[in-house]
């Protein structure tokens, strides 16, 4: 367990925002974890897990503890007739694995390609991506209870995913806080927010695979190459040309993705909002519901390209944020969330839509 006082976070979140962590321990094994709940000094002061930085927005310094999660390792953990179960270490790039994967002939996290962070923080966001989300492909995950230092195990069902959304981001209710132990039943309602570290990401990859081509962009592609079944390369060959098309390298351009999520409706609302307006980008869901696209919604409200402060909207995708600032001059936490909330506001008076951040404020 190595543990560092007055640590600069510019590098360890991809917005760049200047900002230091007061304490920050690096942790290479789920042992390192055991060993800072077993330090008094450090398990009593709060703890804030970090992973890649990727869903972050820091507005200052981070007082809590920051567990800056580096487990590594990735492997084949069980093959089936019908399946390939993969695991790794939360401190894996995403990127990297799902590159990995299809290296070794296991088909299936191809649409996923690309997205920024880390294995662990995957199932906190349900990240997703072209037709597919985690849960999709999920199998299980290795936690430490951060209350107990006990080890568990959580299967899709117990993770509660939900669009961009899981167990993870919940906090537990107040009597199940003072208890003692993880509950012995997980669903809607349970939180592990800031009671839990996820060490390992098992994922489950189906032998039977088929390609997912359902957006538009992946069929327009298909179309142009004339292809009629693409293989799982292809389609993250496909992925990465069109998302690195629409948003900005992180490297180049500091943000952090998407930043809001796309909000639902419903149809009567859709219909609503269509006779107003009928160029709005819609998705139907399996639920009934309608997903709007936030990207279309701010643009319309004419966001893209433009700039508060140091904080701007990416002019080739209004959906991200961006850091207009240098290494020197960053933007700061406080420009960013202000150019959001300005941008809330716009949706809401012209299509009465509250449009939800994504990133995590910090």
């Amino acid at each position: 367990m190595l543990v560092e006082k007055n640590v600069p976070l510019q590098r360890c979140n991809t917005f760049g925002i200047a900002a230091r962590a007061h304490t920050l321990v690096r942790v290479h094994t789920p042992q390192d974890v055991h060993d800072l709940l077993a330090d008094h000094r450090l398990a009593r002061q709060p703890l804030f897990v970090l992973g890649g930085g990727s869903n972050i927005v820091l507005t200052g310094d981070v007082k809590p503890v920051v567990l800056k999660m580096e487990i590594k390792g990735r492997r084949l953990l069980e093959e089936t007739e019908r399946h390939w179960i993969v695991e790794a270490g939360a401190g894996e790039t995403w990127h990297e694995l799902v590159d990995w994967t299809l290296a070794q002939g296991w088909p299936g996290l191809e649409n996923l390609a690309l997205i920024p962070g880390t294995v662990g923080a995957a199932p906190v966001q349900n990240i997703g991506a072209y037709g597919v989300e985690l849960q999709d492909r999920f199998h299980s995950l290795l936690a430490i209870d951060l209350a107990t230092s006990q080890p568990f195990t959580l299967d899709a069902a117990q993770c509660a995913f939900g669009y961009r959304d899981s167990v993870f981001k919940h906090a537990a209710p107040l009597a199940e806080q003072e208890g003692t132990g993880l509950p012995g039943h997980w669903g809607r309602g349970m939180g592990l927010a800031g009671r839990a570290v996820i060490t390992h990401v098992r994922l489950l990859l189906r032998k039977d695979w088929r390609p997912e081509l359902g957006y538009l962009d992946l069929e327009r592609r298909r179309q142009e190459e004339g292809v009629d079944r693409p293989t799982a390369r292809q389609v993250f060959d496909w992925v990465c040309a069109i998302r690195r098309a629409k948003l900005p390298d992180p490297a180049v351009i500091g943000n952090a993705g998407s930043f809001f999520k796309n909000p639902t409706v419903s149809p009567e609302q859709c219909q609503d909002i269509i006779a107003r307006d009928p160029k709005i980008v819609h998705y139907p869901m399996a639920d009934g519901s309608i997903k709007l696209a936030a990207g279309w919604l701010i643009d319309a409200c004419g966001w893209k390209g433009k700039t508060v402060g140091r904080a701007g909207v990416y002019d080739k995708q209004a959906l991200v944020l961006v850091n207009r600032g240098t290494p020197e001059d960053s933007v700061t936490g406080g420009e960013v969330m202000t150019l959001a909330r300005a941008i809330q506001t716009s949706v809401y008076e012209r299509f009465g839509i509250r449009l939800e951040p994504e990133p995590v404020v910090v």
